[in-house]
This record gives structure tokens, sequence and C-alpha cells, in this order.
């Protein structure tokens, strides 16, 4: 830190400067990691949501009690998406994303594994399942054990049935999968986790704004939600398509009680009891009522409308990977997140040459290609994109052997 201070203008300018080294997030040239809808009016709204609650602290609902009622209201609204048809609103929380969703959930299925003696309880997740998971068994004391996909790249439930143990206290399921973009047999996992008497997960984080929409447009969606008897939890990310800045998701669990194991309490300080149901203690409550003005500016009719959009270019640029000669997708993605991969040329070269042309794509390993997730913004720049793919195609060179790196 400096002993003087600088001018707010010439640190702003600098942070612009800054900024543009790195990719442009409204640029429709970046898949992942941002999803810019390219609308004003919403991007608006937020604005005037942070300008009221930037400084707003969610950590303590008895102080701030009608910022309690908001982000209960945003936990009524997504169980209703993945049809919780339980009373209570009580049973799930806010998060800062998938991640701590996750971590939550694994928490919530140790501790239960613990109350019926097991001392180790074991994950049982897809290979193609977010290292959350993963990060969840390393803290928390857990096995984790990887299921292999099938052909289609889904979890093999017939290998998940073998791997089944006395300590399996959770069995994941994606919907859809980061790698792929593919579903996983939910209900024959959620089945096979009901025999077995324990719970579990499906990761909705990207597709839990995606697809109850794509359903109320009469597309085909396997069963995946609360309505597949076995499922127990369910993590969705609003800050992804649900088009609200980061630090916003949820954890649903079907039932009332499983959120007491999520919690912590302690009283044994000098300020009485602290209790939190996630991670975080102090958090911004900024993300959380972004959601909630969100979701009531746009409704179901405005979500509907977004996700028709985005089905409609990932049905372009779907068929216009077909035309290109030497790449295939990988499995069948049903929503707006595409792997690419090829047995006729280097795809990571293809990618040094779409990095020269200004694109992002992402590096897969497994199998080595390429992977596409597509924002509404993205219907801008499909016809270039497609374009320059073609020449990459064409025209590569030796790969530059850049890895393939989500963070």
């Amino acid at each position: 830190m400096r002993n003087e201070g600088r001018p707010a203008s010439e640190v702003l300018a600098e942070l612009d400067e800054r900024q543009q080294r790195d990719p442009d997030v409204h640029g429709a040239r970046l898949f992942g990691l941002v999803y810019p809808t390219g609308r004003e009016d919403i991007e608006s709204l937020i604005r005037g949501v942070y300008d009221r609650y930037l400084f707003s602290n969610a950590l303590n609902p008895l102080k701030f009690t009608a910022l309690a009622t908001i982000e209960r209201e945003v936990l009524t609204a997504t169980s209703q998406l993945v049809h919780r048809t339980a009373t209570e609103v009580h049973a799930g929380s806010m998060t800062s994303g998938g991640t701590e969703s996750i971590l939550m959930s694994m928490l919530v299925n140790r501790e239960r594994a613990r109350a019926k003696g097991i001392k180790r309880p074991q994950i049982l997740a897809p290979a193609s399942a977010h290292p959350a998971y993963a990060k969840a068994a390393h803290y928390f004391d857990m096995d984790y054990v990887r299921v292999p996909l099938d052909e289609g790249y889904r979890a093999d439930v017939g290998a998940a049935r073998s791997l089944l143990t006395s300590e399996t206290c959770v069995i994941v399921a994606s919907a859809y999968s980061y790698p792929h973009g593919i579903i996983d047999p939910v209900s024959e996992l959620a089945a096979l986790a009901l025999e077995h008497g324990c719970g579990c997960h499906v990761d909705a984080c990207i597709g839990g704004f995606v697809l109850p929409f794509m359903e109320q447009l009469g597309r085909a969606v396997p069963p995946w939600d609360f309505r597949v008897a076995g499922v127990t939890e369910i993590s969705m990310d609003l800050h992804k398509y649900g088009y609200v800045p980061k630090g916003a998701s949820v954890i649903l669990h079907r039932d009332d009680d499983w959120l007491w194991h999520q919690t912590f309490f302690y009283d044994q300080w000098g300020s009485g009891l602290y209790a939190t149901p996630a991670i975080a203690g102090a958090r911004s409550a900024a993300p959380t009522v972004a959601a909630w003005a969100v979701m009531e500016y746009l409704g179901e009719a405005g979500y509907r409308a977004i996700v028709r959009g985005l089905c409609e270019t990932s049905d372009r640029v779907k068929a216009g990977i077909g035309d290109i000669e030497g790449l295939e997708i990988v499995g069948s993605p049903i929503g707006p997140l595409i792997a690419l991969r090829s047995d006729r040329v280097d795809l990571y070269a293809v990618a040094d040459v779409m990095d020269e042309r200004g694109w992002h794509l992402n590096r897969n390993i497994d199998p080595y290609g390429l992977h596409l997730m597509l924002s509404p913004v993205h219907h801008e720049t499909v016809d270039e994109l497609l374009t320059d793919l073609a020449h990459a195609v064409k025209h590569h060179g030796v790969s530059k052997g850049r890895a393939a790196r989500y963070s």
C-alpha cells in the first residue's frame, strides 16, 4: 500500500487499462465463466440493486428481516422451478456459488452418514462431475469414488451399482455436466440411491435455469428434478443462466430437516449464538437481492423467451459444426454447452488459431477437444464464430501446447 493515496480518477483510469488485458465479458467471444444476456434493461436493473445493497450484510437474518424475506422468496421461487412440493421453504439456503452449494450438500450427507455410524462416508460421483465433490471429500474427511461414463458420456449405472459399499452416503448426478453438457441418468441413479438408503444430489448448477424453461417450451428433457423419487438435493446457480452477478447459488433439500445438518451453531463465546447455513459468515446481500429482482422482473415468461433464443442459437451452432468436416460433437448435449472432438485434426491447434482471432474457446482433456458454453449474447456472433472455426480447422499449425484448465 502506498503511503499517500491517489486521485480516484487516476485509480479508475488504471483499472480501465488493466481490465482491457482481460477478455471483454460483453464481447460475445468468451464461452463460460460469465453469462451475458446482451440486454441493457436487465443490467440496468442489477446496477440499481447494487446501488441499494452494495454495503449490506446478509449474515444476520434477525437484524435484517426484510433481507431475510427476500432470500426466502428466492428459495421459494427456485423450489417451484424444480418441483419441490414441501410446504416449508427453509430446507435450503443461498450460497456464493456452485462449489459452496455442493460443499454444503456433501456436509449434510456426511453428517447423516456419521449419525448412522459410518466413520468415513463415501461420495459416489460420475467421472464428469464437478471437482467440488472431490474438494468436499478433501475438506470433510470423506472418500471420493469416480463412476466411469458410458459411451454416451453419462454415468454408467451398472458401474455405479458395482461401486456401492456400506459407506456410500450419496450418489451424484449432473443435470447437465460441465465437460460435455450431458444429463446423467438421474432416474436410475436416484432409484439406486433410494434402494441403498442414501442421498442423491443433482448438480444443476448449470442446467437449473435452463432445463425447466426448455421443458416449458416443449423440448424433450429427461426427468431430473424433485419429481424423481430418490432425488434428495439439488444445487442451482443463479449467477449462471439466472443472469445475476457472481455470488448467487442455492442448495435445496427435499426434506425440511436436512438443513439443520448444514447449519453451524456456536454459542461458546462472549457475543451469544452464532449460526450460519453455509461456509461464509458475513456475505454480500447484493447477489441475493439481484437474484430476487431479476426473477421478479423477468418472470417465467421472460426466462422462457431468453431460453427460446438460447436454444435457437445452440441449434445454429450445432448445425454449423456439423457442416465443418473433421469436427464431431461429443455425445448428445441437451442445452447450450457443446464439447467437440476430432479424429482428424488437432483441436488444441485449432484453438490456437481461434485465440489469435480473439475467441476464447475452452479446451477439454477427455475427450481431447474443445468446449463452448453459449450465452444469449452469442446470437450476435454465430456466423462469425462458425466462419472462423471452419478456417481454423483448415489452416491450423502445430499446437502451442496450451493446457486445458478451468481455472
